[in-house]
């Protein structure tokens, strides 16, 4: 079992931080952030996707559990689940940045491929 990054958040911040971001990346196509965090969302956007491609009333609850927006969800299993069907995972793509200005964090781009 691979151990999450805490992120420097208690575990209830950390699950509501990426909750949104996962729901932000599925809105927009693509969000920048930091690296650990990048790395962090990517597996999470990748089984709303995996979601999608099921297509039942089961998964779109599962995935409206998870999405912070209605909204979302519906694109999720209108537009990007039929997009990505014959596709066999690796739907996220984490481009490094360098580092940022402020604290030197290592900054990416995490976007959907």
């Amino acid at each position: 079992m691979a151990k999450n990054r805490k992120l420097g958040r208690p575990s209830d911040q950390r699950r509501a931080m990426l909750r949104a971001m996962t729901t932000y990346l599925l809105e927009n196509g693509q969000i920048k952030t930091t690296y650990a965090r990048a790395k962090e969302v990517a597996p999470i956007a990748e089984k709303m996707i995996t979601l999608a491609k099921k297509n039942d009333l089961a998964a779109y609850r599962q995935a409206l559990a998870y999405l912070t927006k209605e909204d979302v969800a519906k694109k999720l299993f209108h537009e990007l689940g039929p997009k990505y069907a014959e596709r066999n995972g690796g739907y996220t793509r984490v481009l490094k940045m360098g580092p940022r200005r402020g604290d030197a964090a290592e900054q990416a781009i995490i976007q959907l491929v």
